[in-house]
């Protein structure tokens, strides 16, 4: 080899990256040298895994009668805990607002999504926390969250409340507890978690009076004897081993059960649980009908759906799987203006770059969620920051966003020639990856196979 062949290899070589050492594990490894400390972050996981883009549906044509968008009606009408509720939720549309504490959010924001939901006729969620005066007044439909820190719980909150949500585990981290960083523990924070200002909260990882399914059992028959056995009672778990939790859950007693992927969010979490815990929600959902098929449920109990939902089409994947509804919550913050390079202020558009940028980050990529340094105004409890997210502004962004999902949810119903979109099934869907074809058990695009199940 001559010397400028050498030289030209060692040059290539020189500039190629590793595949198992490549820039970001290499900036891993060494801040984590020198800090000693694991990340924290917010939002959801940023790796690529199959997820409802790795469907595609089947319209009609020749064999399949599609319907006439502008003249024949299509139904979004959806009932949640009619199992053993005496007032079951009524919903105008399959798309609910997820549980997001107050303290992860302001109370502008909390106000601006019950404003929203209650316009579009659909439920909004309490999150870690407590009640706020501001969600209950603006929410016309509430679900009141129950989870393992108790912080805010309160029993009058509970009667107020239209469900009752039991959470057991959250898509971001499941098997690890909630944290809200003591930044954003403000004083009214505070004593509504009667917590100390400024101090971090970490909250447990399992509720502390029980250990099990019966034991949640009791849980459950408690909470329906203070409600009179009005509210439906809802057990949401985040997603690992589903088959066995969904099971459990209905033998508990639940009304609904809620299944939350990996893809879903969170205001703060050791980024190792964001990225390396939980299955995909594609694969946590159809485990989930599995499950309650086996148990002959479906229909009796409610399946709803987190993380990673997105778009209209997500969710009309989601329910041709086999969930009643879904819920989401990144999606809403970004309706909100979250990774937005602007706020509005006094009606004008406000460039937000200089305050992302002292984040260390840009729009399009923050997931400081756990500042409390929010550039929009979102996910803060710093009195200046808050002014930044109006909540007639907000619940007018979100309201839209609803909207348009819906409208896109009855646009592909209709294609498929469904008049309601629970009529949607999992015939109409074909998987443009073998990954895809598995974990949602569709045939494989343009063939018959699906893969892990046996051939006719």
């Amino acid at each position: 080899m001559s010397a400028a062949e050498s030289n030209a290899l060692s040059a290539h070589l020189s500039l190629e990256e590793s595949a198992g050492f490549d820039r970001k594990v290499i900036d891993y490894v060494q801040r984590a040298a020198a800090t000693g400390l694991y990340e924290i972050r917010g939002l959801g996981a940023k790796r690529k895994v199959p997820h409802f883009d790795d469907l595609v549906f089947l319209g009609a044509s020749l064999s399949r009668y599609p319907l006439e968008g502008y003249r024949e009606k299509c139904t979004t009408r959806t009932v949640l805990g009619s199992r053993y509720a005496s007032k079951p939720v009524e919903l105008e549309i399959p798309i609910t607002v997820a549980g997001m504490s107050f303290g992860a959010l302001s109370a502008n924001v909390k106000e601006a999504l019950g404003r929203a939901a209650s316009e579009l006729g659909t439920s909004t969620t309490t999150g870690d926390g407590g009640m706020t005066s501001e969600e209950r007044g603006s929410s016309k439909t509430l679900v009141y969250q129950c989870l393992p820190s108790r912080y805010g719980f309160d029993p009058d909150d509970v009667r107020r409340a239209d469900a009752i949500e039991i959470v057991i585990g959250q898509g971001a981290k499941p098997g690890g507890g909630g944290m809200l960083l003591g930044q954003k523990v403000n004083p009214r924070v505070a004593r509504m978690r009667t917590l100390p200002e400024g101090v971090d909260q970490r909250s447990a990882c399992r509720h502390p009076d029980w250990t099990g399914p019966d034991d949640l059992a009791i849980k459950i028959r408690e909470l329906r004897e203070i409600t009179d056995w009005e509210k439906p009672i809802y057990v949401k778990v985040g997603a690992t081993r589903v088959f066995n939790d969904v099971k459990l859950a209905v033998h508990a007693g639940a009304d609904v059960v809620v299944v939350d992927g990996m893809q879903g969010g969170t205001a703060a979490t050791q980024t190792v649980f964001i990225e390396h815990v939980g299955i995909p929600t594609l694969a946590a959902l159809r485990q989930a009908v599995d499950a309650l098929d086996d148990l002959n449920m479906r229909g009796q109990v409610q399946l709803i759906i987190s993380g990673g939902i997105r778009t209209g089409a997500d969710v009309a994947k989601a329910l041709a799987m086999g969930a009643d509804a879904v819920s989401i919550g990144q999606g809403v913050l970004m309706a909100l203006g979250c990774n937005s390079d602007t706020y509005v202020q006094n009606g004008q558009h406000v460039s937000a770059v200089a305050d992302y940028s002292a984040l260390g980050t840009a729009p399009g990529f923050c997931h400081h969620c756990h500042t409390g340094r929010c550039p929009v105004g979102v996910t803060t409890q710093d009195p200046m920051l808050e002014q930044r997210l109006q909540p007639a502004i907000g619940a007018r962004r979100v309201r839209n966003y609803l909207k348009t999902m819906n409208m896109e949810l009855t646009t592909i119903a209709r294609a498929c020639g469904k008049q309601d979109v629970h009529h949607l099934e999992r015939e109409d869907l074909v998987a443009l990856s073998v990954e895809a074809a598995a974990m949602a058990r569709v045939p494989l695009a343009g063939t018959q196979w699906i893969p892990g199940m046996e051939r006719n």
